[in-house]
C-alpha cells in the first residue's frame, strides 16, 4: 500500500503587505488544515544564546554551482554552415531520402557543429557563457504522411541515441566545439530526450486515438527493415513502449500517450530507466556541461527521482562538480513546475511562468501581476534548489519569438523595437539565468508557431524568411551576424552590466513596489557576502513614472549604475523615490554596506495544510524598527522531542518567508519545526513550532 503524508499544523498563511506590494495568498482560502491547530511558536530572547546545532542552520540562500549563466539557445541546422559536405549526411537521392532542402522551412538547411565553432567569437561578444543546442543525436531524417513529410532538422526524432547526426557533423566536431567553447570560458549544454523516440512503431489496428489504462494497449508493429533501426538495441523492443495511441495532453494520456505520434517510452520500467541512464552518462563523458531535458512533464516523477541524481553523481565522479540540468515543463504554474525540481529531484526547470509574465508586462500589462509571479518563487525552495537557478526566456522554437507576443502583426519598428529591448532588460535584471533565443539579437520577428520561428542566421533560401521584416532593419537574404545590430549591442551591454555587478545576476531579489496597472516594478538585489543593496526599477508604461518604496538603508546615498546619471538618497525610514523613463529601467547601488547590526530580531513560525506541498511560514520582525533589515530564514524539521539531525527544508531570502515542502519527505507523526533567521549582521533569531504528519492510505 502506498503512503501519502499530509502535514497538519498551525494557522493559515496571511497576505503580506509591504512597501506598496500585496503578495497574495497562495493557499486556497477554503483549504482545510486537517486537524485542530497543534502548533506552538517561540523566539529566542535577544540575550539568550542560540544552541550550536541551531546556529549551524543560519544559512545563506542556496546558489547552485551554475546560477549565473547567460544562455544562447540555438538550432545548429539554422545557425551556421561550416561544412557543406555534410548537408545531405553523405546520402544521395532527393530530399525525402536525406532531408536536405534549404528552400523549405520544414527541412534541413545545412547548419552544423563546425559552423557553431566558427561563430564562437560572435556568441562571446554577446556575453554568452553557455550555449544550449537542440538535440545533436542521429534522427529519423524524414517523417510524416505522404505529401506532408518534413525533416528532423530540429533534432527531436531520435533513432540512434549514441551518435551525432551526420547532418550536424561527427563526434569529433562536437569535441572540437566543447574544447573551443571551454577555451573561451563558455559552456555547452545538450538538449536530451527520455520521453520518446522517432515514430517507428505502427499499430496493427490502424487506429491512433488514445486507449486508457483500463483497456488493452494497441498491437505494435514495425515495418520490414526498421526492426533494428534504433540504438541501443533495447529500444527496438516494442514492449518498452506504452503503445496507447496519441496523447490528448489531458489526464493520464499526458504520461502514457504518444507525443504527437512519437513512440512513447514506458519510463516506469526499470529497463528503460537504466537504459536512459546508461545513454546519457556516456554523453556526459563527452565533456559537455549540462543538459536541457525535453518533455519532462510527460514522464513520471519516479523516473526523474532516479535519473537526475544518477546524472549528477556520474558527472561528479568524472570531475565535473558543476554539471547542471534543467527540464522543460510546459506550464506557467509554479506549483506544477516546481514539483520536478523538488519532489522530482532535477536541479531546475525552464521558467515558463516568467515567459508568460514578462510577455504580459512588456506588452503593457499590470506590474502587480509581475509581483505575483515572483511571489510564487517560494514553491521552488528546498534544501538543494530554488528559483534563482531557473533559466528565464522570452520566446523559443515552439511558441514563437518574443516580438510576436508584443501586439498586432502590423506593429513594426519603433515601439516594437523598444518593447523587445525592454523585455530583454527585464529578463537580465531580475532573478534567474537569461536565455537568448538565437536570432532575437538580430531582430528576427517571425510568426507564431514552430517552423516560422526557426529562421536561418546565414543567407536564407526560404522565400518567407527572406521577405520578413526585422525589429530593426529590412528584409533580405544575407548573413545575420551583425555585432552592430541594436539588439545585439543592447544585450551585450546588459551582459556586461551583470558581469560588473554580480548581485544583478545572482543576488537575492526582494520585491519593493508594483504599480496597480502599467507602470513601475521595483526590486532590491543583494549578495549577503557584499552587503551592498542594488535597487532595480523598470517601467513598462509609455510615459515616465515615479514611485517611492522602502530599502534596507536609512539615510544612504544610492549611486547611479544604469539608465540614469542622478544619485538618490533614502530618508531616515529607508524610503527612496525613483523616476523611470518610459519602457526603460534604472539601477542604483548603495554607496555603503547595509549590513548594520540587528538587535531584537523575532521569529514566529506557523504552518498550514496543503495536500502534498504544505506551507510552513515565519513572521520576522524587529520591534519599533522603522524598516526591516535583510534577513534569510532557514526552515528545518525533525521528529518531535528528538535530538537527531535537523532536516533542512530550504532557505528563503525574501518576505514572505516560507517553504512548501513535499510532506512525503518528512517523518510520520509529531515533528518539530524550526525557523532560524539570519541578518547580515547581529544576532540570529530562532522560532519553533510543532506539527503532525499523518499517514493516509491512497
Amino acid at each position: 500500500m502506498n503512503r501519502r503524508t499530509t502535514l497538519v499544523a498551525v494557522g493559515a498563511l496571511a497576505a503580506v503587505v509591504a512597501a506598496g506590494v500585496v503578495v497574495p495568498r497562495l493557499l486556497d482560502e477554503d483549504a482545510e488544515p486537517g486537524a485542530e491547530d497543534t502548533g506552538t511558536s517561540t523566539s529566542a530572547p535577544p540575550d539568550e544564546a542560540v544552541p550550536e546545532q541551531l546556529e549551524a542552520l543560519a544559512l545563506d540562500g542556496l546558489r547552485g554551482p551554475l546560477t549565473g549563466e547567460q544562455f544562447y539557445f540555438v538550432l545548429p541546422d539554422r545557425f551556421a554552415n561550416g561544412d557543406p559536405t555534410n548537408d545531405t549526411a553523405g546520402v544521395d537521392g532527393d530530399r525525402l531520402e536525406h532531408g536536405f532542402d534549404p528552400t523549405d522551412s520544414g527541412f534541413y538547411h545545412g547548419g552544423d557543429l563546425a559552423g557553431l565553432s566558427e561563430q564562437l567569437d560572435y556568441l562571446q561578444g554577446l556575453g554568452t557563457t553557455a550555449i544550449w543546442l537542440t538535440p545533436v543525436m542521429t534522427n529519423q531524417w524524414v517523417q510524416g504522411p505522404q505529401g506532408q513529410e518534413s525533416a528532423a532538422y530540429h533534432g527531436y526524432w531520435i533513432t540512434d541515441f549514441t551518435t551525432v547526426d551526420p547532418h550536424l557533423g561527427t563526434q569529433e566536431d562536437l569535441a572540437t566545439l566543447v574544447e573551443e567553447a571551454h577555451a573561451r570560458d563558455m559552456k555547452v549544454f545538450l538538449d536530451i530526450i527520455t520521453n520518446h523516440t522517432a515514430d517507428v512503431i505502427d499499430y496493427e489496428e490502424g487506429e491512433y486515438g488514445y486507449r486508457p489504462l483500463t483497456q488493452e494497449p494497441y498491437t505494435p508493429v514495425v515495418a520490414e527493415g526498421d526492426e533494428d533501426l534504433k540504438v541501443p538495441d533495447w529500444l527496438n523492443d516494442p514492449a518498452r513502449y506504452h503503445n496507447r495511441g496519441n496523447s490528448t495532453f489531458e489526464g493520464e494520456s499526458s504520461l502514457y500517450g504518444d507525443f504527437f505520434g512519437l513512440d512513447d517510452l514506458a519510463t516506469g520500467q526499470p529497463e528503460v530507466v537504466e537504459g536512459m541512464i546508461d545513454i546519457y552518462t556516456d554523453w556526459i563523458d563527452t565533456g559537455v556541461d549540462g543538459f536541457r531535458i525535453d518533455t519532462v512533464k510527460h514522464v513520471d516523477l519516479e523516473f526523474w527521482q532516479a535519473f537526475g541524481p544518477a546524472m549528477l553523481e556520474h558527472a561528479v565522479a568524472g570531475g565535473n562538480d558543476d554539471f547542471f540540468m534543467f527540464g522543460e515543463v510546459y506550464d506557467a504554474d509554479p506549483l506544477a513546475m516546481s514539483q520536478y525540481s523538488t519532489t522530482g529531484r532535477l536541479p531546475a526547470t525552464l521558467d515558463f511562468g516568467f515567459q508568460a509574465g514578462a510577455a504580459a508586462y512588456t506588452g503593457g500589462g499590470s506590474a502587480r501581476d509581475l509581483a505575483t509571479l515572483f511571489a510564487g518563487d517560494d514553491y521552488y525552495t528546498d534544501a538543494d534548489s530554488n528559483a534563482y537557478a531557473l533559466p528565464t526566456f522570452l520566446g523559443n522554437h515552439d511558441m514563437g519569438r518574443f516580438a510576436q507576443f508584443m501586439g498586432p502583426a502590423d506593429l513594426r519598428h519603433g515601439d516594437l523595437a523598444e518593447r523587445v529591448a525592454f523585455g530583454h532588460t527585464l529578463m537580465f535584471l531580475t532573478r534567474g539565468q537569461p536565455v537568448v533565443y538565437y536570432g532575437d539579437e538580430q531582430g528576427f520577428i517571425g510568426r507564431r508557431g514552430d517552423k516560422d520561428a526557426r529562421q536561418d542566421m546565414f543567407a536564407t533560401q526560404v522565400e518567407q524568411f527572406a521577405q520578413e521584416d526585422l525589429v530593426s532593419g529590412g528584409p533580405g537574404s544575407r548573413d545575420r551576424y551583425d555585432t552592430d545590430a541594436p539588439l545585439y549591442r543592447h544585450i551585450a551591454e546588459l551582459s556586461a552590466l551583470r558581469e560588473e555587478h554580480p548581485a544583478l545576476a545572482d543576488g537575492a531579489q526582494v520585491t519593493r513596489y508594483a504599480a496597480d496597472g502599467p507602470g513601475i516594478f521595483a526590486v532590491s538585489r543583494l549578495l549577503p557576502e557584499e552587503g551592498i543593496e542594488y535597487v532595480v526599477a523598470v517601467n513598462n508604461d509609455v510615459e515616465p513614472a515615479t514611485a517611492s518604496f522602502s530599502t534596507y538603508a536609512p539615510g544612504t546615498e544610492f549611486e547611479p549604475v544604469y539608465g540614469t546619471q542622478q544619485a538618490i538618497t533614502s530618508d531616515d525610514a529607508s524610503t527612496v523615490s525613483v523616476q523611470v523613463p518610459a519602457l526603460s529601467a534604472v539601477v542604483y547601488r548603495s554607496a555603503t554596506s547595509v549590513a548594520e547590526p540587528v538587535i531584537g530580531l523575532e521569529v514566529q513560525v506557523s504552518g498550514g495544510g496543503l495536500a502534498g506541498r504544505a506551507p510552513i511560514t515565519a513572521e520576522v520582525g524587529v520591534p519599533d524598527a522603522e524598516s526591516m533589515p535583510f534577513v534569510q530564514v532557514t526552515f528545518a524539521a525533525r521528529p518531535a522531542g528528538g535530538e537527531g539531525e535537523w532536516q533542512v527544508l530550504g532557505t528563503d531570502d525574501h518576505p514572505p518567508y516560507r517553504v512548501f515542502p513535499d510532506v512525503a519527505t518528512l517523518p510520520v507523526g509529531q515533528i518539530d519545526i524550526v525557523a532560524v533567521a539570519k541578518p547580515l549582521a547581529g544576532q540570529i533569531a530562532v522560532g519553533t513550532a510543532t506539527a503532525v504528519v499523518a499517514e493516509q492510505a491512497q
